[in-house]
């Protein structure tokens, strides 16, 4: 089974969402509303949205957990596989154990398919509800502070001796923001859990959120 790919700015609090209509003066997003747009960097609120990454976490424990279990099983076949050494082929001992090998093969193959699917399907609904969320906190935000339009940036370094961060930095879209990072601010909603009222507002029907 493979590991769990668990997806870096400090959290500035919500002293924005306080007085909406108010434009900061300092910090990342200090311009986003005096121009009119932003830039969020979502791989990174992947990695520090603390709801997530509890869940990531969880499901890392249950993972160890089920491959210890597997593992158990898989050792048993080995034993199995040993014993059956002891007879000469032609034996019905040999034959009786062969086939029992032959089926406890086919269940654990069963079993830890099934165990690897189930997994990788509640990480799906783990990335695709976060995802949601994400878009609904950037969305909420920009429209308490007028923003038009919020664009997907990555904020990490680039290394000039790794090949793959240099392709990235030419690829990026965005190439140049002026105090217009809305990340932590976004981040910091998503962790105090939402609006003031405790819950993350719906997209509203009809408007995409862009990245």
């Amino acid at each position: 089974m493979k590991a769990l790919h668990l997806f870096s700015i400090v959290s500035l609090g919500l002293a924005a969402l306080a007085s909406p209509t108010s434009a900061q003066q300092t910090g990342p997003s200090a311009n986003s509303a005096r121009y009119g747009y932003g830039v969020v960097d979502v791989t990174y609120i992947f990695k520090h949205y603390q709801r997530f990454t509890t869940s990531m976490e969880n499901m890392k424990k249950e993972m160890e957990s089920a491959d210890g279990q597997i593992k158990t099983e898989r050792d048993a076949i080995v034993e199995k596989e040993r014993a059956r050494e002891q007879y000469n082929p032609g034996a019905p001992e040999f034959k009786q154990i062969d086939e029992e090998i032959a089926r406890l093969k086919a269940e654990f193959q069963l079993k830890a398919g099934k165990i690897r699917r189930d997994f990788l399907e509640r990480e799906a609904q783990v990335y695709y509800q976060t995802y949601q969320e994400v878009s609904n906190a950037v969305q909420y935000y920009a429209q308490q502070h007028n923003i038009g339009m919020v664009l997907r940036f990555n904020g990490d370094a680039i290394d000039p001796n790794n090949r793959e961060d240099i392709l990235r930095a030419i690829n990026k879209p965005v190439v140049f923001q002026n105090n217009v990072d809305i990340t932590p601010d976004v981040l910091a909603l998503l962790n105090r859990g939402g609006t003031p009222g405790g819950t993350l507002p719906a997209a509203s029907a009809g408007a995409a959120t862009k990245y």
